[in-house]
């Protein structure tokens, strides 16, 4: 009976064609468009760990109630200490102290004479012991527009952007001015030994990268860091993970009601970032569940139709003698077979555009320029095993309802009118 259904969709090419090609166009849009929004969520998510918050981070009570002022007295210290009970407790991460401070920039003239001054954001992380994890993990290599990262401790880099608007170029000598974090102030001649750009204002206008033993220095910040960030070693964020994590961390520390001790914060805890992961997620499964509805819609209508346009060959079949729930079988397994085939093909197509953009992406980094929010500069997709299923749900699902829907107009039909309708 399968060889018999095969050859009747093979040799009558308007009743399995189009079928099988609409089927295929709505599974392949519902697997290319789960992958793409899974991406662009694990993207945007890596994205901002690696920049700014980690998977997880530490940082002292007070520092996490006054994060937006950038307080260095509020700061860590003791780090080595905490680092070696960190990687002690938790060896599934990789732990990294940074600094992040806030001052200015001035540039002098042939004379020594200031020129130009602009703020700056300083992040100071490990750059020069030889361990390059935070070099690969800032991206630096591929964000370097001009100079190199730098090699000698006075070297730092700057944002593209902040060295057009001071008219830096690497090699230049500029003077940081800031507080310690005992509040004195503080000058420091440095190299500017090149420039990045990340395409995102936020960054390229402020930042300014240098070794974070010299910024210790600069700050008066010996064994001291603003913040510690782990990266699971497993290099994906997991929520459920890192709040376990958190709440041991945290747990050990909870009967203190010193200001300055240390607590652990996940990803999502990030008061703005959180709120842009919960309405990102919760976004992202609407979408998806409204792609996957409307393709199941129109694949249902699709069958619908495609039963009604048989109307006669079904009465032709009854008058010979075949049995209504024969016919009706029939019906159902063509649509069963038609919508496998197409969901086999529409899935296929639609994974190997998904892979496509995960290992090759879109550069989208001319289309974000001037952004407030960090974001990917490339489109890349996420695969994962369920999209090898994903897309039945409304390819071969959805064509059976249909079929079953338009198939009940055959129980419908009067054996005795056959001859007279046919006539007609």
């Amino acid at each position: 009976m399968i060889k018999f259904i095969f050859k009747g969709l093979i040799r009558d090419k308007s009743r399995s064609l189009l079928p099988i090609l609409v089927i295929m166009i709505g599974v392949f849009l519902t697997v290319g468009m789960t992958g793409y929004i899974r991406g662009f969520i694990e993207d945007f998510v890596d994205q901002n760990a690696r920049l700014q918050t980690g998977h997880v981070n530490v940082v002292t009570k007070a520092w996490a109630e006054n994060e937006s002022m950038m307080p260095l007295d509020l700061a860590l210290l003791g780090v080595d200490t905490l680092l070696t009970e960190l990687q002690t407790d938790f060896p599934g991460y990789r732990w990294s102290p940074r600094i992040r401070f806030g001052g200015m920039l001035d540039v002098p003239d042939e004379n020594g004479e200031s020129k130009k001054q602009g703020p700056v954001m300083g992040m100071a992380v490990d750059l020069l012991s030889g361990n390059t994890d935070e070099i690969d993990r800032l991206n630096l290599k591929t964000a370097l527009a001009s100079g190199h990262i730098p090699r000698e401790p006075d070297e730092v880099m700057i944002g593209e952007e902040l060295a057009k608007k001071l008219e830096l170029k690497p090699g230049d000598k500029v003077t940081f001015i800031g507080s310690t974090m005992d509040g004195s102030l503080t000058f420091q001649n440095l190299v500017v030994s090149g420039t990045i750009r990340y395409g995102v204002r936020q960054m390229d206008n402020v930042v300014m990268l240098l070794d974070l033993r010299q910024a210790r220095s600069i700050l008066d910040m010996e064994d001291g860091a603003t913040e510690i960030l782990g990266y699971s070693k497993q290099g994906v964020y997991s929520d459920e993970e890192a709040g376990k994590v958190r709440d041991a961390f945290n747990a050990k520390w909870s009967g203190s009601e010193d200001d300055f001790v240390p607590v652990m914060r996940r990803l999502r805890d990030e008061p703005t970032l959180g709120y842009y992961f919960t309405y990102i997620n919760s976004f992202s499964g609407m979408m998806i569940f409204i792609l996957i509805l409307i393709m199941s819609i129109v694949l249902w209508n699709a069958g619908l139709l495609g039963g009604l346009r048989r109307y006669n060959e079904f009465g032709i079949r009854l008058a010979m003698g075949e049995e209504k729930g024969h016919v009706y079988k029939m019906l159902l397994y063509e649509a069963l077979f038609t919508g496998i085939i197409g969901s086999v093909v529409g899935t296929a197509f639609g994974v190997a555009f998904t892979l496509f953009l995960q290992y090759k992406g879109i550069d989208i980094s001319g289309m974000i320029q001037g952004g407030t929010m960090i974001m990917p500069n490339v489109i890349r997709a996420k695969f994962s095993p369920d999209l090898l299923s994903i897309g039945f749900i409304p390819g071969v699902i959805a064509m059976l309802i249909g079929n079953m829907l338009s198939g009940i107009a055959i129980f419908k039909r009067e054996t005795a009118k056959l001859i007279k309708e046919l006539e007609i």
